[in-house]
């Protein structure tokens, strides 16, 4: 409990020490300073949480469309720790407490969920960073999952690396405890809070995050939906996870659920829903993968 104290009180002066360098620094300096303020904030945050980075980003070309799995709100520390980027995030984080404040100030591009032509503006936003060399990160499962699995991938945020000529960069995340099995601490995910979260990592003696690059993809004469089943493809292979989608559980009905009846695996599902504890925080988009959605 002492432990988990001094970490959690650590955790929260290094926000309110991000906030006020955003505020005070980032308007005076220009954006190859900002970005390394970002990775070595982001490091520091790691740090503090007893996360050792394992990460290998130095060789992905500049302007990359960094396409990666999704567990954690600890995964774009981790990315950003490894290279710093811009992020595509749900609107909605706009709204949060400081949280949001700082992801508005440091390169968050944030997406309406659901509504098409606010996604175009958000594409002409990332083909600009792209075409100006300038690498964005994107989340294309739309939702977090345990990490023993992963869900379908959207492929309508990877039309920007098409549009730009710019290289698809796929990019496996995986959380490990010192000993190298799976670490599950980390997952947030179905009714999971933040800080349940935070608890769960803070609680272990250390954790180690995994960020491991795949071969890039060239984006010139592909469709977006091919580039999204080669980017999981990759992913999946580098974490030596299954291709097929996981079944969905469907709930039971108020009738069924009196009768005592179980509820049946439904195998008909299109948006790659988790099950258990790889429950989606959100809905995913439609069938047929190509819903303009965003990280949660």
């Amino acid at each position: 409990m002492p432990l988990r104290a001094i970490r959690l009180l650590r955790l929260a002066l290094h926000v309110i020490w991000g906030i006020s360098l955003v505020w005070a620094l980032y308007p005076f300096i220009h954006d190859r300073r900002r970005l390394w303020l970002k990775q070595r904030w982001s490091r520091q945050l790691l740090d503090i949480l007893a996360v050792r980075l394992d990460a290998h980003l130095s060789s992905a070309a500049p302007g990359s469309l960094i396409v990666a799995n999704h567990i954690s709100w600890l995964d774009i520390f981790a990315l950003n720790a490894a290279r710093p980027v811009a992020f595509i995030s749900k609107a909605e984080v706009r709204q949060w407490p400081l949280i949001g404040w700082l992801s508005a100030h440091t390169d968050t591009v944030f997406l309406e969920r659901g509504s098409r032509a606010h996604a175009k503006v958000v594409n002409e936003r990332i083909d600009a960073l792209l075409s100006a060399e300038k690498d964005v990160a994107v989340f294309p499962e739309g939702t977090t999952t345990d990490g023993t699995h992963l869900l379908a991938f959207h492929a309508a945020l990877l039309q920007p690396a098409i549009a730009a000529g710019r290289p698809l960069q796929p990019v496996a995340v995986s959380y490990h405890e010192l000993d190298g099995s799976r670490s599950l601490a980390p997952a947030y995910i179905g009714e999971t809070t933040l800080l349940e979260c935070v608890l769960a990592i803070i609680s272990r003696r250390g954790i180690i995050v995994r960020v491991q690059p795949t071969p890039a993809l060239p984006t010139s004469e592909r469709h977006r939906r091919e580039l999204a089943h080669a980017a999981r493809a990759a992913i999946a292979f580098r974490l030596a996870l299954p291709l097929e989608l996981p079944e969905v559980t469907a709930p039971a009905t108020p009738a069924e659920a009196a009768a005592g009846v179980e509820p049946q695996p439904n195998t008909a599902h299109a948006s790659g829903a988790a099950t258990d504890r790889g429950a989606p925080r959100s809905a995913p988009g439609n069938s047929n993968g190509d819903q303009p959605v965003a990280q949660p």
